[in-house]
C-alpha cells in the first residue's frame, strides 16, 4: 500500500512542476535576463546530476578522471557522440589496466 502513496505523491509533484509554469506564465516571457536564465536551466541541471555520477562510475576516480578528461578533449574537437562515448570508455578501460 506504501508503494502507491509514494507513487501518487510522486505523480503529484511531477504534474505540478509541469503545470505550475503553463498557469503562472500565460504571456511570453519578454525579460531577457529571465529568458536567458530559463534556457539554460536543463543543461544546468542535467550537469548537475551527472557530473558527479561519473566520478563514481568505474570504481576508481583516476580511471573515471581519465574517462572525462578523454570525453572533455573529443567533445572540445566537435567529434560525434558516440565517438566522445568510445574515448571516455576506452580512456578508462586502458588506465585500469595501469592501475
Amino acid at each position: 500500500m506504501s508503494i502507491v502513496i509514494y507513487i501518487a505523491v510522486m505523480a503529484g509533484v511531477t504534474y505540478l512542476i509541469r503545470m505550475l509554469p503553463l498557469t503562472l506564465f500565460r504571456k511570453k516571457i519578454n525579460n531577457r535576463f529571465l529568458r536567458s536564465f530559463l534556457k539554460y536551466i536543463p543543461y544546468t541541471v542535467l550537469s548537475a546530476m551527472t557530473f558527479p555520477a561519473i566520478f563514481y562510475s568505474t570504481g576508481n576516480v583516476i580511471t573515471a578522471a581519465a574517462g572525462t578528461a578523454a570525453a572533455l578533449v573529443t567533445a572540445f574537437f566537435g567529434l560525434p557522440l558516440i565517438a566522445v562515448a568510445l574515448a571516455a570508455a576506452g580512456a578508462a578501460l586502458i588506465m585500469g589496466f595501469f592501475i
